[in-house]
């Protein structure tokens, strides 16, 4: 089902009712602040495991983000950060920014690889963060990649129903979606790194 939320004011029915798709084990496709997301409640594994199949990738090998409403989830998931990496993630968030941490023991052993890290989103953008509210858990997050030349397909959200109708159980209608992924900060080892440019630039 397609799902036409505004992200100026996102109304409550809307976003219950795909938190009840979410609580069933769905899966949707949601706008962020870059490209449109594919994902689920992370605490549901079968619904992670059909993530990873619609994407055609490997649980194991793949670095999925948490989407989280906002910093406070951030020790529920990642051992304890350095004060200067929490304030950093503190200026930049919301924002277009990928923060890799150091896994905890709470994450999900669905997510749990050789590498003992998760990556945190809070992206600015009212519809998925209020997904997360109202959820009360974050989000699993990868993009909706399309190797088709035209574009419209990753960014068009009625076009993204139109191909994955079929396959998730809804698509939400946040208006255009970007072609600029987050720009992704390592923080896993106490300093800072960016392993990839995207949209943002990191204030210091």
């Amino acid at each position: 089902m397609l799902v036409k939320i505004y992200p100026e004011n996102p109304n409550p029915k809307e976003i219950q009712r795909i938190v009840e798709v979410l609580r069933n084990g769905g899966v949707i496709i949601y706008p962020t602040d870059t490209i449109y997301g594919v994902g689920c409640d992370i605490t549901n594994a079968r619904a992670v495991e059909k993530v990873a199949r619609i994407r055609g990738i490997q649980l194991q090998k793949s670095n999925f983000s948490f989407i989280c409403y906002d910093l406070s989830h951030i020790s529920d998931y990642s051992k304890p950060i350095p004060n200067s990496i929490f304030k950093l993630m503190k200026k930049n968030l919301p924002g277009p920014f990928t923060f890799i941490l150091e896994a905890n023991n709470n994450v999900p052993k669905i997510f749990k690889h050789k590498k003992k890290t998760v990556g945190i989103r809070v992206p600015d953008n009212n519809i998925i963060r209020d997904l997360v509210k109202e959820l009360g858990n974050p989000i699993m997050s990868t993009s909706v990649h399309d190797e088709d030349e035209i574009m419209e397909y990753s960014t068009d959200p009625e076009l993204i129903s139109e191909k994955y109708e079929n396959t998730v159980d809804a698509v939400i209608d946040g208006g255009y979606g970007e072609l600029i992924p987050s720009t992704i900060v390592d923080c896993s080892a106490g300093d800072v790194e960016i392993i990839r440019e995207g949209k943002g630039e990191l204030i210091y």
